[in-house]
């Protein structure tokens, strides 16, 4: 038996309000970066952390505890409260809106458990998106604490595993998503789902290069296109000087904004390349259009990157190329989602009347 349309609506609903709050999330993290204001609570109370200061003596306090730690030191030495004031409001919102994030994935999920409504398979996949929701607080905090003691912000490490995994989350959800309007698989050729794979999986790669640029601030270096450090490409020896070498792939300004850039040219020929190939493929009107779609992501995010890097990482330009990442990374995979073969019904999670055994 199928759910009924008002059940099937509202679990899309909920899972499409989850998946905007995330990408939210991801904007507002991106701002607390850019504004330095990521490391200015020293705590990390889950749950009392939920009220900010709410007199002088508690704002006294938090500005006392933030004084503690090497940034304020090194980078902020003389800052009034009113200044302090304003980097604790960036990082409390964006904590709180990993709360209120949690609330409305859990709350409606177990309503959702209660009545009966979800299959066993969307179950799994909905327990599994909730554990890594879990997992994610921890490693937050975890990224915040590598700033508090030796460093003058976070470890890029940290950083990049932190957005990584944000992004994770919020692909699962839409590609659940996805899987709840059902369709006909069409055959296609494998090298159209290799590539669209590929292309997922490259975002993803590019994803985690770009957080490892705003970790380092590799963004305000080398602000010139096409050349980078006055060549198309960098020498070996300015590329690879750390030991050892892989080092540099993490930990040398110049390497990472160079394989940020290499990527992004890899995923704009790719992409195109996919694109042709829908149309020569006579691959439906939805997955061809999905490839152009992506493409003119692709094209759109890496013109956006340029002009950020050009001029110096301005945070409206910053946030900008951005949210257009989480367009491509959306737009990725809806187009494997497209392409993927739905061969039994665990490939297709339905949903199951009010009242039957899920």
């Amino acid at each position: 038996m199928s759910a009924k349309p008002t059940q099937l609506r509202a679990v899309r609903m909920w899972l499409f309000s989850v998946a905007a709050l995330i990408a939210l999330m991801v904007l507002v993290g991106g701002a607390t970066r850019l504004t330095e204001s990521g490391l200015s609570i020293v705590e990390w109370k889950p749950v009392t952390g939920a009220l900010p200061p709410l007199t002088e003596a508690q704002w006294t306090q938090a500005f006392e505890g933030y004084k503690t730690i090497p940034q304020y030191r090194e980078l902020n030495a003389g800052m009034t409260l009113d200044e302090f004031k304003t980097i604790f409001w960036w990082e409390w919102s964006h904590r709180l809106l990993g709360r209120v994030i949690g609330g409305a994935y859990l709350l409606p999920f177990l309503y959702f458990l209660w009545r009966g409504v979800l299959s066993g398979e969307l179950k799994r996949r909905l327990w599994l998106i909730f554990a890594l929701g879990a997992l994610q607080g921890a490693v937050g905090w975890w990224m915040v604490a590598s700033g508090l003691s030796q460093r003058i912000e976070v470890s890029q490490y940290r950083l990049a595993t932190h957005l990584a995994l944000a992004l994770l989350i919020f692909a699962a959800i839409v590609w659940t998503l996805r899987r709840l309007t059902e369709r006909p698989s069409a055959a296609l050729p494998s090298r159209l789902k290799v590539t669209g794979l590929l292309l997922l999986v490259l975002t993803f790669v590019q994803l985690y290069f770009g957080a490892l640029v705003a970790g380092l601030r590799a963004g305000r270096v080398y602000n010139t296109w096409p050349e980078i450090d006055g060549a198309l490409i960098p020498s070996v020896d300015r590329l690879l000087f750390e030991t050892p070498w892989w080092r540099n792939l993490f930990d040398n300004t110049l390497t990472v904004q160079f394989e940020h850039r290499m990527t992004a040219y890899l995923l704009f020929v790719l992409a195109i390349l996919h694109a042709i190939d829908a149309v020569r493929s006579r691959a439906p009107t939805a997955v061809v259009s999905g490839a152009w779609w992506l493409v003119a992501a692709i094209t759109t995010q890496a013109t956006l990157g340029i002009l950020t890097l050009l001029h110096q990482v301005p945070i409206d330009l910053a946030l900008t190329h951005q949210a257009v990442a989480i367009v491509v990374l959306t737009l990725a995979v809806l187009q494997v989602e497209r392409l993927a073969v739905r061969r039994t019904e665990l490939d297709q999670p339905k949903l199951i009347p009010v009242g039957q055994p899920g």
